[in-house]
């Protein structure tokens, strides 16, 4: 059989957006055969937005519910753990002698010891996202850092980062899994989660990127790579030809976002006549300025 280059492409598209299910149920089907053990998690909220939580939470197929009744135990996360106060803390201290992956959503401050982030107290002591980070991080059999802003900076080290935040990767001393994106897609937490139980260590590029989620940029795979090949360009938003020059940063921005879509798999930035703005790239956002020219 033949297929013609729309069914090719519907076929890439099918795998793309299957690839984070179909690794979460072998996986799951691993752990209830006993041949994989579930791991801890602990998820900390450090210097950011909390969307890439957010995300986490509107993940569809699989969705979180699945993830933490499946595939992980929840240990701690500032916002949807169970216990509260200092049990919610004295939970993150008893799960760093187990097995388990730190997920860190945001950049980690630095400034006064890290002072602007507080994620606890604990015996009168306030403990800083800086502190648990660094002491997590030392344990930690694997550690995601959630978004761009805790794989590359992003944002909350935007000029002038008064609030000195790094990077997940510049804090601690071990092997960081990037999964940059503002927020990152659940997807692609997920994913990565799933590979771990199931493999260990993803395939990672030069930036320690999963390259099964972005080993492509946007711009190969964009439903306008057509018009950009025949050097057809939009003049105003709102055109339907190529947006390159308006300042689209698909060709320098690794992510299979044409491919997987957002919003339960519904639809991306370019395809709602919005130039990519390179989320996921390392130098954004002050090198991916100005987000649209003319």
């Amino acid at each position: 059989m033949i297929l013609s280059e729309s069914d090719s492409s519907c076929i890439v598209m099918r795998r793309k957006k299957s690839s984070a299910r179909t690794l979460a149920n072998v996986a799951v089907k691993n752990i209830r055969n006993s041949k994989k053990e579930k791991m801890n998690l602990i998820w900390l909220e450090a210097s950011g937005c909390s969307g890439n939580i957010i995300s986490l939470l509107n993940a569809n197929n699989p969705d979180i519910v699945y993830l933490f009744r499946q595939m992980v135990n929840l240990k701690f996360d500032n916002s949807i753990m169970l216990n509260e106060n200092e049990l919610a803390y004295e939970e993150f201290l008893n799960t760093l002698d187990t097995d388990f992956i730190l997920a860190v959503d945001g950049a980690v401050s630095t400034k006064e010891d890290g002072r602007y982030n507080i994620i606890a107290n604990y015996k009168g002591k306030p403990i800083t996202a800086m502190e648990a980070v660094k002491l997590a991080g030392e344990k930690a059999k694997y550690i995601l850092a959630v978004g761009t802003c805790a794989s590359f900076g992003g944002i909350s080290a935007a000029a002038p980062n008064p609030s000195k935040s790094v990077s997940v990767g510049s804090l601690v001393n071990k092997q960081v899994i990037n999964l940059p994106g503002c927020p990152c897609h659940p997807d692609w937490v997920i994913g990565t989660i799933a590979n771990i139980i199931l493999a260990g260590m993803p395939q990672l590029d030069n930036k320690n990127r999963p390259v099964l989620f972005y080993g492509t940029t946007i711009h190969d795979n964009c439903s306008r790579r057509s018009f950009f090949d025949n050097k057809i360009f939009a003049s105003k938003l709102g055109d339907k030809e190529c947006m390159f020059k308006l300042g689209c940063r698909g060709p320098i921005t690794k992510t299979d976002c044409p491919l997987r879509n957002w919003n339960s798999h519904i639809n991306w930035p370019v395809g709602d006549n919005t130039p990519c703005i390179g989320c996921a790239n390392d130098a954004f956002p002050d090198g991916m300025e100005p987000f649209v020219r003319y």
